[in-house]
């Protein structure tokens, strides 16, 4: 059954949100943020900018990280969307969640989310990246509060805890 939105012209989609599919009727004008924070509860997802440019909004579509303030949510049919609500394993923190908070990597948290599905993107691609590709790779996400310092040795740390369960 369709979760009814009740907005004129909508349209039917099938997603699959977090490991569960799901079937939703969504408005055409509307963006994957809107859907997931305000249709789905899923509120890790922030709206920071709303143009793509702060990457609180940072989520994974079919394995590949994107801003969801910039995606309509049609065009999400038949997508695999993980939020940061999907990365925590079997009731445990990924590591990088724990490594963000072992190093202090987050102060009001309103980017954290963003910046850890980032990493996790970085990471599943290249489980050993330097200082200077962490860097670039993050370079998409700000924040105003922490510094970047202890956000690039918490993915540096998170690469090795990863590196040791493989």
């Amino acid at each position: 059954m369709c979760a009814t939105l009740n907005a004129p012209n909508s349209i039917p989609i099938s997603v699959k949100i977090n490991g569960d599919w799901k079937q939703l009727l969504v408005r055409p004008w509307g963006t994957l943020l809107d859907t997931l924070r305000d249709d789905l509860g899923l509120t890790g997802t922030k709206e920071g900018c709303g143009n793509g440019n702060c990457g609180a909004c940072t989520v994974m579509v079919d394995g590949r990280s994107v801003d969801a303030c910039m995606v309509l949510i049609p065009e999400m049919e038949g997508c695999e969307i993980q939020t940061i609500e999907g990365v925590a394993e079997q009731g445990e923190l990924h590591p990088l969640q724990q490594a963000f908070i072992d190093h202090g990597a987050l102060q009001c948290g309103f980017c954290t989310p963003g910046f850890i599905i980032s990493a996790k993107y970085l990471l599943d691609r290249n489980p050993h990246p330097s200082e200077d590709e962490i860097r670039l790779w993050i370079a998409g996400n700000l924040c105003r509060c922490t510094g970047y310092d202890k956000i690039v040795r918490a993915i540096q740390d998170a690469a090795e805890r990863l590196d040791t369960r493989s």
